[in-house]
């Protein structure tokens, strides 16, 4: 009985050890200051930028509006010699329905031009939402250094083991973006994002998933904006990665 006593005060002892220095652990590392979390995740991102350098894949754009998708498009995607991504349209993607022939007359060709002007103004919006999408994803190093040197980060937890870094006016004034990464590796795990387009009333919300290659190199999986005032959901996603022909 004594001995089994022994036992469990050496095993309560033990992890309570364990315990303590875990908690420091962790505790160090999301004590770690604002500088040096940006630090740290400006190299994370450099390292997936070269990794994801020797990758192709295929670029799927999906459009939708109030729901109903209008536009899909593939692209094959890969940089170039010069460092420069390249973006190739491919054969087969989906195009938008047709809309319905009008049936002629004065009053008929007047309502075809004012659903062939909101077609071309839905097509002006949409492209300025998928170029608003590829200011912030994946983040740069240098945008995030300019908002460091303003003073527009800070940095909290984001749960168990992660951290969160936050930077306002990022891009454009009163924009907002939020990376979690894992607080041991500095690895991105989420992007969130608050911005608009012209407007600060055109609003518009980006939610980014994060993948892994079989090599470890980080990729964004999937790039979901929304821009509720306009009914307007655009969807990114990347996939079919693949070493690029040496």
């Amino acid at each position: 009985m004594i001995r089994e006593s022994t036992q469990l005060v050496i095993l309560a002892a033990v992890s309570a050890t364990t315990l303590a220095a875990l908690t420091v652990s962790v505790a160090a590392q999301t004590a770690a200051t604002p500088q040096e979390r940006v630090a740290a995740l400006k190299q994370s991102l450099q390292e997936s930028q070269a990794a994801i350098r020797k990758y192709e894949w295929i670029e799927t754009t999906i459009i939708s509006l109030k729901g109903e998708e209008k536009g899909r498009t593939q692209k094959r995607v890969y940089y170039g010699a010069d460092g420069k991504l390249q973006k190739l349209a491919m054969d087969g993607a989906a195009a938008p329905a047709p809309a319905p022939a009008g049936r002629g007359g004065r009053g008929g060709r007047v309502k075809e031009k004012i659903v062939e002007n909101k077609k071309d103004e839905m097509k002006e919006y949409m492209e300025q939402a998928v170029a608003l999408v590829h200011l912030y994803v994946p983040p740069k190093p240098e945008d995030i250094q300019r908002a460091k040197d303003a003073g527009k980060v800070k940095t909290g937890a984001a749960g168990p083991g992660r951290a969160r870094l936050e930077f306002t006016d990022y891009i454009k004034p009163g924009d907002r973006l939020a990376i979690d990464v894992d607080a041991a590796a500095n690895r991105l795990t989420g992007v969130n994002v608050a911005s608009y387009t012209e407007k600060p009333d055109d609003a518009v919300t980006l939610e980014v998933k994060l993948g892994a290659l079989a090599d470890g190199t980080s990729y964004t999986a999937q790039t979901t904006l929304n821009a509720a005032a306009k009914n307007i959901r655009v969807v990114i996603q990347n996939a079919g990665h693949r070493p690029l022909p040496k």
